[in-house]
Protein backbone atom coordinates (compact mmCIF):
# COMPACT_ATOMS: atom_id res chain seq x y z
CA UNK A 1 0.00 0.00 0.00
CA UNK A 2 2.90 2.36 0.78
CA UNK A 3 4.37 1.91 -2.68
CA UNK A 4 0.95 2.54 -4.22
CA UNK A 5 0.58 5.79 -2.26
CA UNK A 6 4.05 6.95 -3.34
CA UNK A 7 3.23 6.18 -6.97
CA UNK A 8 -0.12 7.99 -6.66
CA UNK A 9 1.58 11.02 -5.08
CA UNK A 10 4.02 11.09 -7.99
CA UNK A 11 1.05 11.27 -10.38
CA UNK A 12 -0.53 14.20 -8.51
CA UNK A 13 2.40 16.34 -7.37
CA UNK A 14 3.47 17.47 -10.80
CA UNK A 15 3.50 21.13 -11.88
CA UNK A 16 0.95 20.50 -14.65
CA UNK A 17 -1.51 18.62 -12.40
CA UNK A 18 -1.14 21.16 -9.57
CA UNK A 19 -1.73 23.97 -12.09
CA UNK A 20 -4.89 22.24 -13.31
CA UNK A 21 -6.09 21.87 -9.71
CA UNK A 22 -5.52 25.57 -8.97
CA UNK A 23 -7.25 26.78 -12.17
CA UNK A 24 -10.18 24.40 -11.58
CA UNK A 25 -10.48 25.66 -8.01
CA UNK A 26 -10.74 29.28 -9.16
CA UNK A 27 -13.22 28.29 -11.88
CA UNK A 28 -15.41 26.30 -9.45
CA UNK A 29 -15.35 29.13 -6.90
CA UNK A 30 -16.48 31.61 -9.56
CA UNK A 31 -19.23 29.43 -11.07
CA UNK A 32 -20.66 28.39 -7.70
CA UNK A 33 -20.87 32.00 -6.50
CA UNK A 34 -23.18 32.97 -9.39
CA UNK A 35 -26.81 32.12 -8.53
CA UNK A 36 -28.20 29.53 -10.95
CA UNK A 37 -24.79 28.19 -12.00
CA UNK A 38 -24.48 25.09 -9.80
CA UNK A 39 -21.70 22.60 -9.10
CA UNK A 40 -23.27 20.25 -11.65
CA UNK A 41 -23.05 22.95 -14.31
CA UNK A 42 -19.42 23.63 -13.40
CA UNK A 43 -18.69 19.93 -13.86
CA UNK A 44 -20.52 19.77 -17.18
CA UNK A 45 -18.64 22.82 -18.49
CA UNK A 46 -15.32 21.16 -17.67
CA UNK A 47 -16.05 17.87 -19.46
CA UNK A 48 -15.05 19.08 -22.98
CA UNK A 49 -11.77 20.41 -21.54
CA UNK A 50 -10.94 17.06 -19.92
CA UNK A 51 -10.95 15.32 -23.33
CA UNK A 52 -7.48 16.80 -23.91
CA UNK A 53 -6.07 15.75 -20.52
CA UNK A 54 -4.59 12.60 -19.03
CA UNK A 55 -6.81 10.69 -16.55
CA UNK A 56 -5.38 12.15 -13.30
CA UNK A 57 -5.57 15.87 -14.22
CA UNK A 58 -8.99 15.29 -15.84
CA UNK A 59 -10.48 13.81 -12.67
CA UNK A 60 -8.59 16.35 -10.53
CA UNK A 61 -10.20 19.22 -12.45
CA UNK A 62 -13.71 17.89 -11.83
CA UNK A 63 -13.13 17.00 -8.15
CA UNK A 64 -11.62 20.40 -7.34
CA UNK A 65 -14.20 22.48 -9.22
CA UNK A 66 -17.04 20.56 -7.57
CA UNK A 67 -15.72 21.02 -4.02
CA UNK A 68 -15.23 24.76 -4.55
CA UNK A 69 -18.61 25.28 -6.24
CA UNK A 70 -20.49 23.56 -3.41
CA UNK A 71 -18.92 25.91 -0.86
CA UNK A 72 -19.14 29.09 -2.94
CA UNK A 73 -22.86 28.49 -3.45
CA UNK A 74 -23.17 29.72 0.15
CA UNK A 75 -21.70 33.15 -0.71
CA UNK A 76 -24.74 34.64 -2.54
CA UNK A 77 -27.03 32.88 -0.07
CA UNK A 78 -25.32 34.58 2.87
CA UNK A 79 -24.87 38.04 1.37
CA UNK A 80 -27.96 38.37 -0.84
CA UNK A 81 -30.30 35.56 0.28
CA UNK A 82 -29.81 33.86 -3.11
CA UNK A 83 -28.67 30.28 -2.35
CA UNK A 84 -26.41 28.88 -5.04
CA UNK A 85 -27.55 25.28 -4.49
CA UNK A 86 -30.65 23.58 -3.01
CA UNK A 87 -28.41 22.36 -0.17
CA UNK A 88 -27.49 25.98 0.67
CA UNK A 89 -31.19 26.80 0.96
CA UNK A 90 -31.39 24.61 4.08
CA UNK A 91 -29.55 27.19 6.22
CA UNK A 92 -29.83 30.36 4.14
CA UNK A 93 -32.18 31.96 6.69
CA UNK A 94 -29.56 31.76 9.44
CA UNK A 95 -26.75 32.86 7.12
CA UNK A 96 -28.64 35.89 5.81
CA UNK A 97 -29.76 36.84 9.32
CA UNK A 98 -26.09 36.99 10.36
CA UNK A 99 -25.41 39.29 7.39
CA UNK A 100 -28.21 41.61 8.52
CA UNK A 101 -26.56 41.66 11.95
CA UNK A 102 -23.32 42.79 10.30
CA UNK A 103 -21.41 39.48 10.68
CA UNK A 104 -21.45 37.72 7.29
CA UNK A 105 -17.88 36.53 7.92
CA UNK A 106 -19.16 34.39 10.78
CA UNK A 107 -21.62 32.55 8.50
CA UNK A 108 -19.29 32.27 5.49
CA UNK A 109 -16.32 31.31 7.68
CA UNK A 110 -18.36 28.53 9.30
CA UNK A 111 -19.46 27.29 5.91
CA UNK A 112 -15.87 27.39 4.61
CA UNK A 113 -14.11 25.70 7.53
CA UNK A 114 -16.71 23.06 8.23
CA UNK A 115 -17.21 22.28 4.54
CA UNK A 116 -13.49 21.56 4.44
CA UNK A 117 -13.71 19.41 7.57
CA UNK A 118 -16.67 17.48 6.18
CA UNK A 119 -14.92 16.98 2.84
CA UNK A 120 -11.74 15.69 4.50
CA UNK A 121 -13.74 13.35 6.74
CA UNK A 122 -15.66 12.03 3.72
CA UNK A 123 -12.39 11.47 1.86
CA UNK A 124 -10.91 9.47 4.75
CA UNK A 125 -14.05 7.33 4.79
CA UNK A 126 -13.82 7.01 1.01
CA UNK A 127 -10.21 5.77 1.35
CA UNK A 128 -10.79 3.28 4.14
CA UNK A 129 -14.34 1.99 3.89
CA UNK A 130 -15.44 2.30 0.25
CA UNK A 131 -16.25 -1.38 -0.41
CA UNK A 132 -18.17 -1.86 2.86
CA UNK A 133 -20.27 1.30 2.51
CA UNK A 134 -20.96 0.66 -1.15
CA UNK A 135 -22.20 -2.83 -0.30
CA UNK A 136 -24.64 -1.34 2.23
CA UNK A 137 -25.75 1.29 -0.30
CA UNK A 138 -26.57 -1.43 -2.81
CA UNK A 139 -29.08 -2.91 -0.35
CA UNK A 140 -31.21 0.21 -0.68
CA UNK A 141 -34.18 -0.39 -2.96
CA UNK A 142 -37.14 1.84 -3.80
CA UNK A 143 -38.72 0.99 -0.41
CA UNK A 144 -35.75 2.32 1.55
CA UNK A 145 -35.44 5.40 -0.67
CA UNK A 146 -39.12 6.16 -0.18
CA UNK A 147 -38.73 6.30 3.58
CA UNK A 148 -35.50 8.27 3.28
CA UNK A 149 -37.27 10.90 1.17
CA UNK A 150 -40.23 11.00 3.56
CA UNK A 151 -37.77 11.51 6.41
CA UNK A 152 -36.19 14.36 4.48
CA UNK A 153 -39.57 15.95 3.83
CA UNK A 154 -40.46 15.61 7.51
CA UNK A 155 -37.49 17.86 8.24
CA UNK A 156 -39.49 20.73 6.70
CA UNK A 157 -41.68 20.82 9.79
CA UNK A 158 -38.75 20.86 12.21
CA UNK A 159 -36.67 23.52 10.43
CA UNK A 160 -39.57 25.90 9.81
CA UNK A 161 -39.57 29.05 11.91
CA UNK A 162 -42.96 29.60 13.43
CA UNK A 163 -45.78 27.07 13.43
CA UNK A 164 -45.59 23.58 11.96
CA UNK A 165 -48.84 24.24 10.07
CA UNK A 166 -47.21 27.02 8.02
CA UNK A 167 -44.26 24.73 7.33
CA UNK A 168 -46.65 22.08 5.99
CA UNK A 169 -48.39 24.64 3.78
CA UNK A 170 -45.05 25.63 2.26
CA UNK A 171 -44.09 21.97 1.82
CA UNK A 172 -47.34 21.20 -0.02
CA UNK A 173 -46.78 24.19 -2.32
CA UNK A 174 -43.41 22.71 -3.28
CA UNK A 175 -44.83 19.20 -3.69
CA UNK A 176 -47.61 20.53 -5.93
CA UNK A 177 -45.05 22.29 -8.15
CA UNK A 178 -43.13 18.99 -8.33
CA UNK A 179 -46.18 17.19 -9.79
CA UNK A 180 -46.26 19.44 -12.88
CA UNK A 181 -45.07 17.74 -16.07
CA UNK A 182 -44.76 14.16 -17.30
CA UNK A 183 -42.88 12.54 -14.41
CA UNK A 184 -45.57 10.01 -13.58
CA UNK A 185 -46.27 6.35 -14.49
CA UNK A 186 -48.92 7.10 -17.10
CA UNK A 187 -46.81 9.67 -18.91
CA UNK A 188 -49.85 11.97 -19.12
CA UNK A 189 -49.42 15.74 -18.81
CA UNK A 190 -50.38 17.12 -15.40
CA UNK A 191 -51.18 20.76 -14.68
CA UNK A 192 -49.40 21.91 -17.85
CA UNK A 193 -52.45 23.80 -19.23
CA UNK A 194 -51.34 23.01 -22.76
CA UNK A 195 -47.93 24.63 -22.30
CA UNK A 196 -45.21 22.56 -24.00
CA UNK A 197 -42.47 24.05 -21.80
CA UNK A 198 -44.12 22.65 -18.68
CA UNK A 199 -44.03 19.07 -19.98
CA UNK A 200 -40.50 18.79 -18.60
CA UNK A 201 -41.67 19.90 -15.15
CA UNK A 202 -40.65 22.88 -13.05
CA UNK A 203 -36.88 23.40 -12.95
CA UNK A 204 -35.94 23.91 -9.33
CA UNK A 205 -33.06 26.35 -10.00
CA UNK A 206 -35.30 29.08 -11.56
CA UNK A 207 -37.91 28.33 -8.90
CA UNK A 208 -35.34 28.63 -6.11
CA UNK A 209 -33.93 31.87 -7.53
CA UNK A 210 -37.46 33.25 -7.77
CA UNK A 211 -38.56 32.21 -4.28
CA UNK A 212 -35.49 33.58 -2.54
CA UNK A 213 -33.88 36.27 -4.68
CA UNK A 214 -36.68 37.81 -6.76
CA UNK A 215 -39.00 37.90 -3.76
CA UNK A 216 -36.28 39.87 -1.96
CA UNK A 217 -36.03 42.29 -4.90
CA UNK A 218 -39.82 42.77 -4.89
CA UNK A 219 -39.81 43.37 -1.15
CA UNK A 220 -36.97 45.87 -1.48
CA UNK A 221 -38.93 47.78 -4.15
CA UNK A 222 -42.27 47.79 -2.32
CA UNK A 223 -40.83 48.59 1.10
CA UNK A 224 -37.97 50.76 -0.16
CA UNK A 225 -38.77 53.59 2.24
CA UNK A 226 -38.40 51.20 5.16
CA UNK A 227 -35.28 49.49 3.84
CA UNK A 228 -32.30 49.98 6.11
CA UNK A 229 -28.87 50.48 4.58
CA UNK A 230 -26.63 47.41 4.50
CA UNK A 231 -24.90 46.96 7.87
CA UNK A 232 -21.20 47.58 8.18
CA UNK A 233 -19.24 44.39 8.48
CA UNK A 234 -16.49 43.70 10.91
CA UNK A 235 -12.89 42.85 10.18
CA UNK A 236 -12.48 40.06 12.74
CA UNK A 237 -10.43 37.02 11.84
CA UNK A 238 -12.50 34.45 9.98
CA UNK A 239 -10.47 31.47 11.15
CA UNK A 240 -10.18 32.59 14.77
CA UNK A 241 -13.98 32.66 14.99
CA UNK A 242 -14.18 29.14 13.57
CA UNK A 243 -11.68 27.74 16.05
CA UNK A 244 -14.09 28.94 18.74
CA UNK A 245 -17.01 27.31 16.87
CA UNK A 246 -15.08 24.05 16.57
CA UNK A 247 -14.45 24.01 20.33
CA UNK A 248 -18.10 24.82 20.97
CA UNK A 249 -19.71 22.49 18.39
CA UNK A 250 -17.40 19.45 17.93
CA UNK A 251 -20.30 16.99 18.12
CA UNK A 252 -22.27 18.90 15.49
CA UNK A 253 -19.27 18.98 13.11
CA UNK A 254 -18.67 15.24 13.50
CA UNK A 255 -22.36 14.37 13.26
CA UNK A 256 -22.79 16.44 10.10
CA UNK A 257 -19.72 14.86 8.49
CA UNK A 258 -20.87 11.34 9.32
CA UNK A 259 -24.47 11.91 8.24
CA UNK A 260 -23.43 13.68 5.03
CA UNK A 261 -20.99 10.92 4.05
CA UNK A 262 -23.53 8.19 4.80
CA UNK A 263 -26.36 9.83 2.85
CA UNK A 264 -24.01 10.80 0.02
CA UNK A 265 -23.06 7.14 -0.39
CA UNK A 266 -26.67 6.30 -1.27
CA UNK A 267 -27.13 6.43 -5.06
CA UNK A 268 -29.30 9.37 -6.05
CA UNK A 269 -29.45 11.00 -2.62
CA UNK A 270 -26.63 13.55 -2.79
CA UNK A 271 -25.80 16.69 -0.81
CA UNK A 272 -29.27 18.26 -1.06
CA UNK A 273 -31.13 15.81 1.17
CA UNK A 274 -28.03 15.44 3.41
CA UNK A 275 -27.90 19.17 4.22
CA UNK A 276 -31.63 19.38 4.98
CA UNK A 277 -31.60 16.32 7.25
CA UNK A 278 -28.42 17.51 9.01
CA UNK A 279 -29.89 20.96 9.66
CA UNK A 280 -33.07 19.39 11.04
CA UNK A 281 -31.08 16.99 13.25
CA UNK A 282 -28.99 19.92 14.50
CA UNK A 283 -32.11 21.86 15.47
CA UNK A 284 -33.73 18.80 17.05
CA UNK A 285 -30.78 18.08 19.36
CA UNK A 286 -29.78 21.68 20.00
CA UNK A 287 -29.99 23.17 23.48
CA UNK A 288 -31.28 26.39 21.90
CA UNK A 289 -33.58 25.35 19.01
CA UNK A 290 -35.48 28.63 19.26
CA UNK A 291 -32.42 30.47 17.89
CA UNK A 292 -32.45 28.59 14.58
CA UNK A 293 -33.51 30.84 11.72
CA UNK A 294 -32.58 34.00 13.61
CA UNK A 295 -28.84 34.05 12.82
CA UNK A 296 -27.54 31.05 14.78
CA UNK A 297 -24.32 29.45 13.52
CA UNK A 298 -24.90 25.95 14.98
CA UNK A 299 -27.04 24.72 12.07
CA UNK A 300 -24.57 26.16 9.53
CA UNK A 301 -21.75 24.20 11.20
CA UNK A 302 -23.54 20.86 10.94
CA UNK A 303 -25.16 21.30 7.52
CA UNK A 304 -21.97 22.81 6.06
CA UNK A 305 -19.96 19.76 7.14
CA UNK A 306 -22.68 17.53 5.70
CA UNK A 307 -22.53 19.29 2.31
CA UNK A 308 -18.99 18.37 1.35
CA UNK A 309 -19.09 15.09 3.26
CA UNK A 310 -21.92 14.04 0.93
CA UNK A 311 -19.83 15.05 -2.09
CA UNK A 312 -17.08 12.64 -1.03
CA UNK A 313 -19.58 9.95 -0.08
CA UNK A 314 -21.21 10.07 -3.50
CA UNK A 315 -17.96 8.77 -5.02
CA UNK A 316 -18.16 5.53 -3.03
CA UNK A 317 -20.79 3.75 -5.18
CA UNK A 318 -19.40 5.50 -8.28
CA UNK A 319 -15.89 4.06 -7.88
CA UNK A 320 -16.75 0.69 -6.37
CA UNK A 321 -19.74 -0.29 -8.51
CA UNK A 322 -20.00 2.33 -11.25
CA UNK A 323 -23.33 3.54 -9.84
CA UNK A 324 -23.65 7.35 -9.71
CA UNK A 325 -24.28 8.77 -6.25
CA UNK A 326 -25.54 12.07 -7.69
CA UNK A 327 -25.68 14.05 -10.94
CA UNK A 328 -22.01 15.05 -10.66
CA UNK A 329 -20.70 11.49 -10.29
CA UNK A 330 -22.95 10.46 -13.19
CA UNK A 331 -20.90 12.85 -15.36
CA UNK A 332 -17.67 11.62 -13.77
CA UNK A 333 -18.42 7.98 -14.58
CA UNK A 334 -18.65 8.92 -18.25
CA UNK A 335 -15.27 10.67 -18.05
CA UNK A 336 -13.74 7.63 -16.30
CA UNK A 337 -14.90 5.33 -19.11
CA UNK A 338 -13.53 7.71 -21.75
CA UNK A 339 -10.14 7.66 -20.00
CA UNK A 340 -10.10 3.87 -19.83
CA UNK A 341 -10.73 3.72 -16.07
CA UNK A 342 -13.74 1.43 -15.88
CA UNK A 343 -15.23 1.92 -12.39
CA UNK A 344 -15.91 -1.23 -10.43
CA UNK A 345 -14.29 -3.54 -7.86
CA UNK A 346 -11.49 -4.55 -10.26
CA UNK A 347 -10.15 -0.98 -10.57
CA UNK A 348 -8.87 -1.24 -6.97
CA UNK A 349 -6.79 -4.26 -8.06
CA UNK A 350 -5.75 -3.39 -11.62
CA UNK A 351 -5.11 0.36 -11.20
CA UNK A 352 -4.89 1.13 -7.46
CA UNK A 353 -2.46 4.02 -8.03
CA UNK A 354 -5.13 5.88 -10.03
CA UNK A 355 -7.70 5.49 -7.26
CA UNK A 356 -5.29 6.69 -4.59
CA UNK A 357 -4.38 9.62 -6.83
CA UNK A 358 -8.07 10.58 -6.80
CA UNK A 359 -8.08 10.33 -2.98
CA UNK A 360 -5.03 12.63 -2.75
CA UNK A 361 -6.76 15.13 -5.06
CA UNK A 362 -9.80 15.11 -2.75
CA UNK A 363 -7.58 16.00 0.22
CA UNK A 364 -5.78 18.73 -1.73
CA UNK A 365 -9.05 20.24 -2.96
CA UNK A 366 -10.50 20.48 0.54
CA UNK A 367 -7.28 21.98 1.92
CA UNK A 368 -6.99 24.46 -0.96
CA UNK A 369 -10.56 25.52 -0.26
CA UNK A 370 -9.41 27.31 2.92
CA UNK A 371 -7.10 29.98 1.42
CA UNK A 372 -9.14 30.43 -1.77
CA UNK A 373 -12.35 30.60 0.23
CA UNK A 374 -10.81 33.25 2.48
CA UNK A 375 -10.00 35.37 -0.58
CA UNK A 376 -13.51 34.83 -1.98
CA UNK A 377 -15.15 35.86 1.32
CA UNK A 378 -13.05 39.01 1.66
CA UNK A 379 -13.77 39.97 -1.96
CA UNK A 380 -17.49 39.17 -1.90
CA UNK A 381 -18.00 41.19 1.28
CA UNK A 382 -17.61 44.35 -0.77
CA UNK A 383 -21.02 43.61 -2.28
CA UNK A 384 -22.64 44.92 0.90
CA UNK A 385 -21.14 48.37 0.36
CA UNK A 386 -23.14 48.85 -2.86
CA UNK A 387 -26.25 51.04 -2.37
CA UNK A 388 -29.53 49.11 -2.44
CA UNK A 389 -30.91 51.06 -5.41
CA UNK A 390 -27.89 49.90 -7.44
CA UNK A 391 -27.61 46.41 -5.95
CA UNK A 392 -31.20 45.27 -6.57
CA UNK A 393 -31.12 45.70 -10.39
CA UNK A 394 -27.76 43.89 -10.49
CA UNK A 395 -29.24 41.03 -8.45
CA UNK A 396 -32.21 40.83 -10.83
CA UNK A 397 -29.86 40.73 -13.82
CA UNK A 398 -27.89 37.81 -12.35
CA UNK A 399 -31.17 36.06 -11.54
CA UNK A 400 -32.28 36.33 -15.15
CA UNK A 401 -28.93 35.10 -16.49
CA UNK A 402 -28.90 32.12 -14.11
CA UNK A 403 -32.50 31.15 -14.88
CA UNK A 404 -31.94 31.45 -18.64
CA UNK A 405 -28.70 29.42 -18.51
CA UNK A 406 -30.38 26.27 -17.14
CA UNK A 407 -31.99 25.33 -20.47
CA UNK A 408 -31.10 28.35 -22.62
CA UNK A 409 -34.79 29.19 -22.55
CA UNK A 410 -36.71 32.38 -21.78
CA UNK A 411 -39.28 30.17 -20.07
CA UNK A 412 -36.85 29.82 -17.15
CA UNK A 413 -37.07 33.59 -16.62
CA UNK A 414 -40.89 33.42 -16.59
CA UNK A 415 -40.74 30.61 -14.02
CA UNK A 416 -38.37 32.70 -11.93
CA UNK A 417 -40.71 35.72 -11.98
CA UNK A 418 -43.81 33.64 -11.14
CA UNK A 419 -42.10 31.97 -8.20
CA UNK A 420 -40.72 35.35 -7.14
CA UNK A 421 -44.28 36.65 -6.75
CA UNK A 422 -45.31 33.44 -4.96
CA UNK A 423 -42.33 33.75 -2.61
CA UNK A 424 -43.15 37.38 -1.85
CA UNK A 425 -46.78 36.53 -1.03
CA UNK A 426 -45.68 33.59 1.13
CA UNK A 427 -43.33 35.67 3.25
CA UNK A 428 -45.80 38.54 3.54
CA UNK A 429 -48.11 35.98 5.18
CA UNK A 430 -45.37 34.46 7.37
CA UNK A 431 -45.17 31.22 5.37
CA UNK A 432 -41.54 30.01 5.20
CA UNK A 433 -39.92 29.44 1.82
CA UNK A 434 -37.36 26.73 2.63
CA UNK A 435 -39.89 23.85 2.94
CA UNK A 436 -41.28 24.71 -0.52
CA UNK A 437 -37.80 24.25 -2.01
CA UNK A 438 -37.43 20.93 -0.19
CA UNK A 439 -40.78 19.72 -1.58
CA UNK A 440 -39.85 20.79 -5.10
CA UNK A 441 -36.46 19.02 -4.97
CA UNK A 442 -37.60 15.78 -3.34
CA UNK A 443 -41.12 15.56 -4.81
CA UNK A 444 -40.14 13.68 -8.01
CA UNK A 445 -37.97 11.27 -6.01
CA UNK A 446 -40.85 10.64 -3.60
CA UNK A 447 -43.32 9.84 -6.39
CA UNK A 448 -40.91 7.70 -8.36
CA UNK A 449 -39.94 5.50 -5.42
CA UNK A 450 -43.51 5.22 -4.14
CA UNK A 451 -44.91 4.15 -7.51
CA UNK A 452 -42.01 1.74 -8.14
CA UNK A 453 -42.51 0.18 -4.71
CA UNK A 454 -46.27 -0.19 -5.21
CA UNK A 455 -45.70 -1.90 -8.57
CA UNK A 456 -43.17 -4.28 -7.00
CA UNK A 457 -45.48 -5.15 -4.11
CA UNK A 458 -48.61 -5.41 -6.27
CA UNK A 459 -50.24 -2.57 -4.33
CA UNK A 460 -49.44 -3.86 -0.85
CA UNK A 461 -48.46 -1.26 1.77
CA UNK A 462 -47.12 -4.02 4.02
CA UNK A 463 -44.13 -4.40 1.70
CA UNK A 464 -42.79 -1.05 2.93
CA UNK A 465 -42.09 -2.78 6.29
CA UNK A 466 -40.97 -6.22 5.09
CA UNK A 467 -37.30 -5.41 4.45
CA UNK A 468 -35.17 -4.80 7.60
CA UNK A 469 -33.66 -1.45 6.56
CA UNK A 470 -36.97 -0.22 5.14
CA UNK A 471 -38.84 -1.25 8.29
CA UNK A 472 -36.27 0.53 10.49
CA UNK A 473 -36.45 3.74 8.46
CA UNK A 474 -40.25 3.55 8.34
CA UNK A 475 -40.65 3.09 12.08
CA UNK A 476 -38.13 5.84 12.78
CA UNK A 477 -39.97 8.25 10.49
CA UNK A 478 -43.36 7.44 12.00
CA UNK A 479 -41.88 7.85 15.49
CA UNK A 480 -40.71 11.34 14.51
CA UNK A 481 -44.25 12.15 13.36
CA UNK A 482 -45.73 10.84 16.61
CA UNK A 483 -43.37 12.61 19.05
CA UNK A 484 -45.09 16.05 18.77
CA UNK A 485 -48.53 14.43 19.21
CA UNK A 486 -47.36 12.43 22.25
CA UNK A 487 -45.77 15.54 23.79
CA UNK A 488 -49.01 17.48 23.24
CA UNK A 489 -51.04 14.78 24.99
CA UNK A 490 -48.55 14.61 27.88
CA UNK A 491 -48.67 18.40 28.34
CA UNK A 492 -52.47 18.37 28.41
CA UNK A 493 -52.57 15.53 30.93
CA UNK A 494 -50.04 17.22 33.20
CA UNK A 495 -51.63 20.68 33.00
CA UNK A 496 -53.75 21.44 36.08
CA UNK A 497 -57.46 21.38 35.51
CA UNK A 498 -59.35 24.60 36.35
CA UNK A 499 -61.09 24.48 39.71
CA UNK A 500 -64.87 24.15 39.68
CA UNK A 501 -66.70 27.19 41.08
CA UNK A 502 -68.51 26.76 44.36
CA UNK A 503 -72.25 26.35 44.15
Amino acid sequence: MTSTLIEAAGLVFQPYVLGVIFCSAVFGMFVGAIPGLTATMATALLVPVTFFMDPVPAIAAIVTATAMAIFSGDIPGTLLRMPGTPASAAYVQDAFALTKKGTPELALGASLVFSSIGGIFGTLVLMTASPVLAEIALKFSSFEYFWLVVLGLSCAVFISPGSAARGLIALFIGLFAATIGLDNPAGAPRYTFGNVELLGGVQFIPAMIGLFAVSEVIRGFIHRRNTAPPPKTGNSSIFRQQFANLKKYPVQALRGSVLGTAIGALPGAGADIAAWISYAVSKKFSKTPEKFGTGHVEGIVEAGASNNGAMSGAWIPALVFGIPGDSITAIVIGVLYIKGLNPGPMIFITQPQMIYAVFIVFLLANLMMLPLGWVAIKSARQVLSIPTRVLMPIILMFCMVGSFAINNSVFGIWLMLIFGIVGFLMEENDIPIAPAILGLVLGPMLEQNFVTSMIKSDGSFVAFFERPISAGLGMFTIAIWMIPLVMLVVRRVRSPKPAMPDA
